[in-house]
């Protein structure tokens, strides 16, 4: 029987590590809970996924049921309203991924200008009136949008009659007035609270780079273009590299209450079907293997567009 030999370097190498552990226990104590919270809430649950592949039946135990293969993700792929499910999906994702990723950005870029102005002692009165939306719950913004856009009596349905029109436009329930409502209520709520990261990667940026550009003769729009921008294409990078785990996770909080008769249409994503098929229908078999099919594509866009990021723009995660 043959021994298995470590080299010095290696035992070397993990006595150190023992030692430093060691050596910092009291910061390893501190993060056990944090651990734990991980291993019991997020870790053994997903035990349950084993059901994407079985039947569940109400009378055994998740690991009970027969098993059935790939039936349920056949079944997703052959039902006539899952491509339509998939394109709302992508779409309102895409808009939140793609469309909405400039404006956190140029607040923050305006934040830091401001710092520059005469308003600068009121930067932070700015920025708390744009962080508290962030706080309002999905139940409380869409009741306000549903109060602005009532007929008749809504706010923007008054001014339009102001202007000779009739003011009686159910936007909640036209499709054509979805998207607009849905981009524009997640706007409010989160562009505030998404630039606190880019504000932070802004302050540090190295003061000397912004002095030396001034002397060179840059205005300030030339250093935001030239300075600002590139500084923060590395944090850019990692933000939209995260977001790409949750493509197929339109948010359902929202989409689920700005959803009517009218828009169902272009509002049934899958975060809402797979809530309809599962709890309502209690098909929970087909839910999780839904659940499972956009936590796996999540993954699958996380990797790829990593390594292509740290290939082309030496930025990754890992």
């Amino acid at each position: 029987m043959t021994k298995v030999k470590h080299t010095p370097q290696k035992v070397r190498s993990q006595t150190t590590l023992l030692r430093r552990i060691w050596q910092h226990k009291i910061l390893y104590l501190m993060l056990c809970p944090c651990i734990l919270f991980f291993i019991i809430f997020n870790y053994i649950p997903m035990t349950g996924l084993v059901l994407a592949f079985k039947a569940f039946r109400f009378d055994t135990t998740i690991f009970g049921g027969q098993w059935e293969g790939l039936k349920y993700f056949r079944r997703f792929f052959s039902d006539t309203r899952s491509t339509q499910i998939l394109i709302n999906t992508l779409v309102i994702s895409g808009m939140k991924l793609v469309l909405a990723l400039p404006f956190p950005i140029a607040m923050a870029i305006m934040f830091n200008e401001i710092s520059h102005t005469k308003l600068g002692r009121f930067r932070g009165v700015f920025q708390g009136v744009m962080y508290i939306p962030h706080f309002l719950s999905w139940v409380v913004v869409v009741g306000i949008f549903q109060k602005l856009l009532a007929p008749d009596n809504g706010l923007i349905n008054q001014l339009i009659q102001q202007f000779g029109g009739t003011g009686s436009t159910y936007f909640m329930m036209n499709p054509e007035y979805f998207h607009t409502i849905m981009f524009s209520s997640y706007l409010w709520k989160n562009v505030g609270w998404d630039s606190i990261i880019y504000f932070a990667a802004i302050m540090g940026i190295n003061p000397e780079i912004y002095e030396a550009a001034k002397i060179d003769g840059a205005n300030r729009w030339q250093q935001i273009v030239h300075i600002t921008l590139p500084m923060l294409m590395p944090t850019i990078m990692i933000l939209f590299i995260l977001s790409l785990g949750d493509i197929l996770k339109a948010g359902f909080d929202q989409i689920y209450l700005l959803k009517t008769p009218g828009n169902a249409e272009y509002a049934e994503i899958l975060d809402t079907f797979v809530i309809r098929t599962g709890i309502q229908q209690g098909d929970f078999s087909y839910a999780i293997a839904i659940g499972l099919l956009q936590g796996v594509i999540g993954l699958l866009l996380v990797v790829l567009v990593n390594r292509l990021a740290d290939k082309k723009f030496n930025t990754s995660l890992y």
